[in-house]
């Protein structure tokens, strides 16, 4: 009698969910537009994720011309690339709920008012506090990206839902693998100020093409209010915690400053939660969040977050140290992007295989497949270092696992929350996903600058400085696996209210 335990299971499970969705404050949601063509606008909500990935790798080649090209010192410098970091972690949690509240298409488009605002901005700046201001501007924008996934949601056929994620969530990949060596050209053949006006002009297009193409999706008929102290005590905590984490290596990790922000952010973020939880309207819905399946995949999606960005950190170096060392592979930073970007673009290959195999085992197994691909592409480097060719092989079978992971996770999350809170629910796990690369940038940069080697009178991070970086993000990568593996996820129903694979009762009394 297994299979009926199965769907009566299974049956209770989805009934409580219908009747956690019947009680919410909120009316039922409301379809606006009937009519889609899948196909365009997968394509143009891609063409959002590829440009937010664009918009993250745009300065990676003016990072040593910084300081020249704004008349600063390097540390001031590096607040170009901080303050799209901080924009983006307070924005992207706001974006969502707003999207929830008046329409995932509107904030969407809304979103890429700061990114055409912010490219402007960048591209007129000759000094650091308008360079900072708009790559500021550009990280408020950075809400497109689950904006764009929760809105599949609603306008997607569900037999392309799981494909149309996968493809959204790999377009991340191919932004980072066709914009850093677009960048690097650009940077080496023209005025650094190009980078922004094309980056400008390709926010501007693609607002064109989702006003033109992207339904309005569904829109709930809510009285809600929105949360602006929740949005101010979740924005300041994190800015706590994220500049703590990005600038403790330049302040040092034990300097009053650091741990005065490590502090801050515990108190405020504390504050937030109970806030959050006695507030009628809150900004994220903390017992959603705190759902074991929710809970599960967000803190596997930090661990995901943070081995996929360690080998952006580690692999780009071998590339481009000199020759001299006896492990620096001597390329360019043109060189450099073009090896590095078939991984990206395998990232959407492969999408339509992750989209299959969490259509036939679920995307729990596609989240732990996918990080399994990652540690062994780790694992893998500790063999194939020294050549340009086992670079290209690790970032390959690495990015093939994130890849994996990327599309599962923003089903796992769907799948647990009620359509209302999709966008809110997709951004807080995007900020998960966030501070699991800011927390890898740290940890990594740490290691690097404690093992170095003198070459010329110059101290650079060691081979085995690298070689444990690498053992680290396997090491990450399997433990989100272990994470993954432990979700919690209740069995399918089918329309017809049965549990697939389980055997009815009819199937039982004939055996």
């Amino acid at each position: 009698m297994h299979g009926t335990d199965d769907v009566h299971h299974a049956q209770s499970v989805y009934g409580a969910q219908r009747h956690d969705l019947k009680n919410s404050r909120e009316k039922p949601v409301v379809s606006t537009e009937p009519g889609v063509r899948p196909g365009r606008i997968v394509g143009v909500l891609a063409l959002g994720g590829i440009l937010a990935a664009i918009m993250q790798t745009l300065v990676v080649p003016l990072i040593g011309d910084l300081p020249a090209i704004l008349d600063t010192s390097a540390s001031n410098a590096s607040w170009v690339i901080t303050a799209t970091l901080l924009s983006a972690a307070v924005a992207t949690p706001v974006a969502g709920r707003l999207g929830d509240m008046y329409g995932k298409r509107r904030m969407l488009l809304i979103s890429t008012i700061p990114l055409i605002a912010g490219s402007v901005v960048c591209a007129l700046s000759s000094s650091l506090i308008p360079m900072i201001a708009g790559r500021g501007l550009q990280g408020l924008g950075m809400g497109v990206v689950p904006l764009g996934i929760s809105l599949l949601r609603d306008v997607m056929p569900p037999e392309k839902l799981g494909s149309s994620i996968a493809l959204m969530s790999a377009s991340m990949g191919v932004g980072g693998a066709l914009g850093l060596p677009f960048a690097a050209s650009v940077a080496e053949n023209s005025s650094w100020r190009v980078l922004f006006w094309v980056a400008g002009a390709l926010s501007l297009l693609f607002t064109v093409l989702a006003w033109r193409f992207v339904p309005a999706g569904q829109v709930a008929a809510t009285t809600a209010r929105f949360d602006v102290l929740g949005a101010i005590g979740l924005g300041a905590g994190l800015i706590s915690l994220l500049l703590a984490v990005s600038k403790g290596a330049d302040w040092g990790w034990g300097s009053g400053t650091t741990l005065g922000l490590f502090a801050a952010a515990v108190v405020l973020l504390l504050l937030w939660g109970w806030w959050e939880l006695r507030n009628s309207d809150p900004l994220v819905d903390l017992r959603v969040v705190g759902r074991p399946q929710v809970l599960m995949t967000n803190a596997a999606s930090v661990l995901v977050g943070f081995s996929m960005y360690a080998q952006s950190l580690v692999v780009p170096q071998l590339l481009q140290l000199p020759e001299g060392t006896g492990y620096g592979l001597g390329q360019s930073m043109m060189a450099m992007g073009l090896w590095m970007a078939p991984a990206g673009l395998m990232m959407m290959a492969l999408s339509p295989l992750g989209a299959k195999l969490s259509a036939a085992r679920g995307p729990k197994v596609t989240l732990s497949v996918g990080s399994l691909v990652i540690a062994i592409g780790y694992a893998s480097s500790q063999l194939l270092l020294g050549s340009t060719w086992g670079l290209l092989v690790v970032t390959l079978v690495c990015n093939t696992g994130v890849g994996l992971a990327y599309g599962a996770m923003p089903a796992l999350i769907m799948s647990a929350v009620p359509p209302e809170e999709t966008a809110s629910a997709n951004s807080f796990n995007t900020l998960m996903r966030s501070i699991g690369s800011s927390v890898a940038a740290a940890v990594i940069g740490v290691v690097l600058a404690q093992m170095t080697t003198d070459f010329g009178g110059h101290l650079l991070p060691s081979e085995g400085g690298f070689r444990i970086a690498l053992l680290i993000g396997s090491a990450v990568a399997l433990a989100a696996a272990v994470v993954a593996a432990l979700i919690p996820v209740p069995p399918r129903i089918t329309e017809s209210g049965t549990v697939p694979g389980a055997r009815t009762a009819a199937a039982e009394a004939k055996a």
